[in-house]
């Protein structure tokens, strides 16, 4: 049997997991409500927020999961992608717990564990599956052929389309973090309102979100100059033909990379595939399309240690184990 204590720290989340045997006992994730007045999160301000939260919220972790440090068999912790001085904290603090233990240390992919979130709780998706694997950061297509075994056949070629949400959110001046705001504003709007340009991007699977960021920045310019209340009252319309648009785009390269590659079982991840939108014409398109769709739930989708857990689950079957003196990765790639 095996016990792992994962820690995640990529970002503005410091959250730690424990899975006994591939069954998640903890999830316990601490937020930083210091970035909302800087409209955006701040590296130095992140990094010192794990510093305060990290031992905390292990041991709240290791407590609802009803055991000790030592009854750990290995700690993971991501790795990367994510901020430098984010990344360091719970990497240190792994490195130190597992050294203090002489227990192995597992690497964890932030982007890979994004997409085994899949299998926290069943049903779970056979391979090989596609995974949409959307956030803040990145935007990706990935066939998944194995548990640990991924390819990337589709990504932005600038912004993520997370990015393109906040920016839009920031735009229309609402809190960070303004991607959920858009989502519940665009309930109550009409999503064929107004209409922004779709981008090619170079490659038949490829994204691009940075002309309709722009596109999206010119169109309110002009309309609050002919009405400055605009954005205040057609704020649900502009929040649904956004949302729109940057589902369009999504699904349409979904819908391209299943049929090239003659794939019906797909899953969506990563922060952004917690958007009610998403989540819906996902579900409708698979029907249409005759697909196995799968999304995982909701606490597994934005940043979390769970998913680092069930990931450094399948690395210890393998025993793919770090080296103590293993360091951050900001720009680790899947």
């Amino acid at each position: 049997m095996s016990i792992i204590l994962a820690i995640e720290s990529s970002c503005d989340e410091t959250s730690a997991s424990v899975i006994i045997q591939g069954q998640v006992k903890s999830n316990m994730i601490a937020g930083q409500s210091v970035h909302e007045a800087y409209g955006g999160v701040v590296p130095e301000l992140a990094s010192r927020e794990h510093q305060k939260n990290i031992v905390p919220v292990v041991d709240q972790a290791l407590s609802k999961a009803g055991i000790t440090k030592k009854d750990l068999d290995a700690v993971a912790f991501t790795r990367g992608p994510g901020l430098l001085g984010a990344l360091l904290v719970g990497t240190s603090f792994a490195k130190g717990l597992a050294l203090g233990l002489n227990i192995p240390l597992i690497e964890v992919n932030h982007m890979q564990a994004h997409i085994l979130a899949h299998f926290i709780e069943a049903p779970f998706p056979k391979s090989p599956f596609i995974c949409l694997t959307v956030s803040g950061g990145h935007t990706q297509l990935v066939l998944v052929k194995s548990h640990l075994e991924m390819e990337v056949i589709g990504q932005t070629t600038d912004d993520a389309v997370g990015e393109a949400f906040d920016k839009t959110a920031k735009l229309l001046g609402l809190p960070y973090p303004g991607g959920p705001l858009i989502d519940k504003y665009a309930r109550e709007g009409d999503p064929h309102a107004f209409s922004f340009p779709k981008v090619k991007a170079p490659g038949e699977l490829n994204f691009s979100f940075s002309g309709i960021k722009t596109a999206i920045l010119y169109f309110l310019r002009d309309e609050v100059k002919e009405n400055p209340n605009f954005i205040k009252e057609r704020l649900p319309d502009i929040c649904a033909s956004v949302q729109h648009t940057l589902i369009n785009i999504l699904l349409e390269q979904l819908v391209k990379a299943a049929e090239a590659y003659k794939i019906d079982q797909i899953g969506i991840a990563g922060g952004v595939s917690a958007n009610s939108s998403l989540r819906s014409r996902l579900h409708t398109l698979g029907q249409e399309k005759g697909w196995d769709t799968f999304i995982p739930e909701f606490q597994f989708c934005t940043d979390n240690a769970a998913m680092i857990a069930i990931t450094a689950h399948f690395m210890y079957q393998k025993k793919l184990f770090a080296p103590a003196n293993v360091s951050p990765l900001p720009r680790m790639k899947i």
